[in-house]
């Protein structure tokens, strides 16, 4: 049979035409690579074995088909996981790509912001018609508007990778929705606002012979002023970048278990909840800091705002002490502005005023308050103080009572016999008042059980539950096997009675 067998492959071998045996060997080879990568593949991946040049083609959730070459024979080829291992290698570089360029976004953001502070405080007293020096500066503002305007559009760019390496897409119009492009073009709009009306006067005037809108106090140039004003204070509008480096440098976002633990309870990592945890570990130095840096910007942006007005507004004292009394909601009124620009400071000021206070007493409140340990002592304390106090009512009680029986029994004076009842009156009261309190207290200090404790009490009693009906599960089999014994005993016992009755019977007979 097996001669046989062999001929006939062999006459199947000689009559397969020239041309097949490729075909066989890739599906031979495709065969072997499916066998060898089958615990590394998905439920749903497809194995193309068509193509035998040497590729597989893993078709996954995407439109596109990727194709990774086919490790030779003997070797074991684990191909998801070293694509898990490349996407986690990518995604670390994205992520420290998008931190380094958040951190030059935030330094160039802030350049533009001390070169503006810088222009508007020169203004005054160092420039003069014929100099450059406000065209250096403004020049200095554009590049750095430029370099934060360029170091952005990198930042989405990155974060629009991190999105596809994430969603795993291969098409980078997936990840631009309308919300996305309306928040990217609303950042550049912001983050493109400085003041360019050094350029406008050097295009009016066509020399260098020229003063600063901001200087110019003339009628002519009176809303280029306003508009470099606006523009100025419009410019702080860019440190919305600080949020966005907050996030992206805290220890909450940068900490494995942090992020492993947030995402097996769905927590979004934002800046809303890195805010949160800065408060709760550090809540004094972040308000501290806060009210510090919101001062002294709200105080310069009232100087810049009351500077087009012989007020006393424009000096920096002034402003620092009419910045603090609105924020602190107090207004004595021995200070006021008097431009629209200087009113909507001070209304701002009010408004984030009201709220760092109501945090600041959140703050203290917390900081004031008794923890559990400290809270279970006081009021264990109390409970002994007043315990004693009833005691001691309860004796002046039955004291009273006893002097008044004896007044009675002796029958003294009625003014004594009414002092003695007075006085057992006012006992009765104290007792009474000192039983209020405790009920009062033991009813607080019930409120203020700890739920996590009592319910490791509930998990304790049930497992001790649990065990006593194991054994006395265990006892009840153990007792079933036992009578089962008896009765196989008693069974074999009455056999062996029956059996020698039997044979005493046939003896007798």
């Amino acid at each position: 049979m097996s001669g046989g067998q062999e001929g006939t492959g062999h006459a199947r071998e000689r009559s397969r035409p020239p041309g097949s045996d490729e075909p066989h060997k890739g599906r031979l080879v495709c065969a072997l690579e499916m066998e060898m990568t089958k615990r590394a593949l998905h439920a749903n991946s497809k194995v193309d074995c068509g193509n035998y040049d040497g590729l597989v083609h893993r078709n996954g959730g995407d439109s596109a088909d990727v194709s990774v070459p086919v490790s030779p024979p003997g070797k074991r080829a684990n191909q998801m996981e070293g694509d898990d291992l490349y996407r986690l290698r990518g995604r670390k570089i994205l992520l420290e790509d998008k931190k380094r360029l958040c951190a030059l976004a935030l330094g160039a953001a802030l350049l533009g912001i001390l070169l503006m502070i810088l222009h508007t405080e020169m203004c005054p007293f160092f420039y003069k018609p014929g100099t450059d020096v406000a065209l250096i500066i403004n020049c200095s503002i554009s590049l750095s508007t430029g370099c934060l305007l360029i170091f952005i559009i990198a930042f989405h760019y990155k974060d629009i990778r991190l999105f596809i390496m994430d969603q795993n897409q291969v098409d980078w119009r997936i990840a631009m929705t309308s919300h996305r492009v309306f928040l990217i073009t609303l950042e550049l709009l912001a983050c493109a606002i400085h003041p360019v009306g050094t350029y406008w006067e050097v295009g009016l005037h066509g020399n260098s012979s020229f003063s600063p809108p901001l200087c110019d106090s003339n009628h002519h140039n009176t809303a280029l002023a306003d508009l470099e004003l606006l523009l100025s204070v419009l410019m702080f509008l860019r440190l919305y970048l600080v949020h966005r480096a907050v996030l992206l440098h805290s220890k909450v976002l940068l900490s494995a278990s942090y992020r492993s633990i947030g995402s097996l309870n769905n927590i979004n990592f934002t800046f809303r909840f890195v805010l949160k945890v800065l408060m709760n570990k550090h809540p004094a130095r972040t308000l501290l800091v806060f009210i510090l840096f919101f001062w002294l910007t709200a105080s310069w942006m009232l100087t810049l705002c009351e500077r087009q007005t012989a007020g006393s507004t424009e000096h920096m004292e002034t402003a620092l002490w009419l910045i603090a009394i609105t924020f602190l909601t107090v207004g004595y009124g021995d200070v006021a502005p008097k431009t629209r620009c200087g009113k909507s400071v001070c209304l701002f000021t009010g408004v984030m005023g009201v709220a760092c206070t109501a945090m600041l007493v959140a703050v203290v409140t917390k900081k004031l308050a008794l923890n559990k340990g400290e809270k279970h002592v006081h009021f264990f304390m109390l409970d002994i103080q007043v315990s004693k106090g009833i005691r001691h009512a309860a004796a002046n009680v039955l004291r009273e009572c006893w002097l008044l029986h004896r007044a009675n029994l002796t029958k003294g004076s009625r003014g004594e016999h009414r002092r003695h009842q007075r006085c057992l009156l006012e006992a009765i009261r104290v007792f009474r008042h000192l039983r209020l309190k405790q009920r009062k207290l033991r009813d607080y200090v019930s409120e203020m059980v700890d739920l996590p404790k009592m319910q490791m009490i509930m998990c304790d009693l049930s497992a001790n539950w649990n065990n006593s009906y194991r054994e006395l599960e265990q006892r009840i089999l153990s007792m079933e096997q036992k009578l089962e014994e008896l009765s196989r005993c008693f069974q074999e016992t009455s056999k062996l009675l029956s059996q020698v009755l039997r044979h005493r019977n046939q003896e007798i007979r």
